[in-house]
């Protein structure tokens, strides 16, 4: 019996990634590339959108830095070794408005400006929670925030480096979340309750 031999990982990884971007999901789903998985959620509900807007419309009106948001662009971020690059599409982004990030017509773009990324838990809340965080704190995005609905609470996520975010502050739905620059103001939560 001869050993057969085995493809190099980068090519499983990249037959993935070709797939994965070829995918055809349904209007309203999302489809993402996390830690080499395939992942398919289904549309949000009402109250998820509700506090994604609770949120934009804090930043909007109280950051220092005249903010963006964008809630349907998909990010490429690094990835862990011998797996394709991760496809995440954040709840939402923001980025300085001067950056002007979300232009064209890619629905991928690259995470560099981006200043915080948002995610409030649905059906898979441990993704939120653990997976989406380390692809955010590996691309080097600034800021997480994590609305976690079945805690009650918000949790940012700040100091990004060997792979995770190395500080994060939460605080129960009610308590107001200070947001570091270039936001510079204290989060009301009240609404969340």
């Amino acid at each position: 019996m001869t050993a057969m031999p085995h493809e190099p990982v980068t090519q499983d990884a990249d037959v993935l990634l070709e797939g994965f971007l070829a995918l055809d999901t349904p209007e309203g789903f999302r489809a993402e590339l996390i830690e080499g998985e395939i992942v398919v959620t289904p549309p949000p509900d009402g109250d998820h959108e509700d506090c994604i807007s609770l949120i934009v419309t804090q930043v909007i009106k109280q950051a220092r830095t005249d903010m963006q948001f964008s809630g349907n662009k998909g990010l490429t971020l690094k990835n862990v070794p011998d797996s394709p690059r991760n496809h995440v599409i954040p709840d939402g982004a923001f980025a300085p408005r001067e950056l002007r990030l979300y232009r064209g017509a890619d629905p991928w773009m690259p995470c560099d400006g981006v200043a915080m990324v948002l995610e409030v838990t649905s059906t898979r809340a441990k993704a939120d929670r653990e997976t989406k965080r380390r692809c955010y704190a590996r691309g080097g995005i600034p800021l997480y925030l994590l609305v976690d609905r079945d805690a009650s609470s918000l949790t940012l996520f700040t100091d990004p480096g060997r792979g995770d975010y190395r500080e994060q502050h939460t605080v129960p739905f009610g308590k107001p979340l200070p947001l570091p620059g270039p936001f510079g103001f204290d989060l009301e939560t009240a609404d969340f309750l």
